[in-house]
């Protein structure tokens, strides 16, 4: 992540210059991307590394793993932000759009596509296992498709001097981006509400939990991802059996669904009646 914001900040400075100098919003509408790349690396590298480093705080035993997933709700407000600016300064330009030399678009296009390629590589394994680098990859994602537009604008621009070629790509990249950093911002809400993670039918899990050798019942049942890739689940399960073969059976029920990380609480039946628990799933 250290070397992508090298690289990402190299061609900032350059694409910004050149978009204020050429007065092209396509290219602003890029380097607004790439800034927010840019804040989006720094975050996410603050949050692993507070992830990594944990906590020795009595008080915070989870230590900062959730700093991964407020850097993604920060990065998709980034980038809701930067493409409503987008939108709102291509409808400024209608009727109106300013002549744009094609021949620096193309120039830079093409310096931030191979900018932005080697970053994509860089992130791409590690953005599966992280909110923090996958939000910081899909901004890098969204300026690369930025960049093929204006590199398109530019060519367009060269052949056939249309004016708003250029406000046409800041307005379909703005559009691009929009639905991903909703999904972004979805996935990182949903870990936040501890809503069950999509991939774990709470309703199954509760049956299987049922039908482990000598359980009668199953209560307060919750399931939450703690960030991705670490999902949690605490049980309550009634049994006459012994507690020990139970608690053996249920893990392996819960590790056969990915449920690794689990707390499990055995029972016996008249312990339910005095237990002040949540009937509940979740």
């Amino acid at each position: 992540m250290l070397i992508a914001a090298g690289i990402l900040s190299i061609f900032f400075v350059v694409e910004l210059t050149t978009a204020l100098a050429i007065n092209s919003i396509a290219l602003l509408a890029d380097a607004g991307h790439m800034l927010t790349d840019l804040v989006a690396m720094f975050m996410g590298l603050t949050a692993v590394l507070l992830a990594r480093r944990g906590s020795a705080s009595p008080s915070r035993t989870y230590g900062w793993h959730r700093a991964e997933v407020f850097t993604a709700v920060a990065n998709a407000a980034l980038l809701l932000g930067m493409a409503g600016f987008i939108l709102y300064e291509a409808f400024e330009r209608l009727g109106d759009a300013p002549e744009i030399p094609g021949v620096p678009m193309i120039v830079v296009a093409l310096a931030g596509l191979l900018a932005n390629v080697a970053v994509v590589a860089l992130l791409r394994s590690h953005s599966k296992d992280s909110l923090a680098v996958k939000g910081a990859y899909m901004e890098v994602l969204a300026d690369t498709v930025g960049s093929i537009g204006v590199l398109i604008a530019g060519i367009v621009t060269v052949t056939t001097s249309w004016p708003y070629a250029d406000v046409v790509v800041a307005v379909l990249v703005a559009l691009w981006v929009l639905p991903r950093a909703i999904s972004l911002a979805r996935a990182a809400l949903r870990i936040l509400s501890e809503t069950s993670p999509s991939h774990i039918d709470v309703e199954e899990l509760h049956a299987a939990l049922r039908g482990v050798e000598g359980v009668t019942e199953v209560h307060d049942l919750h399931v939450w991802t703690l960030v991705p890739g670490k999902d949690m689940v605490t049980a309550h399960l009634t049994s006459k059996r012994d507690s020990a073969l139970v608690l053996d059976d249920a893990r392996a029920v819960l590790t056969a669904r990915g449920l690794g990380h689990s707390t499990v609480q055995v029972e016996p039946p008249d312990a339910a009646a005095d237990c002040e628990c949540e009937s509940n799933t979740r």
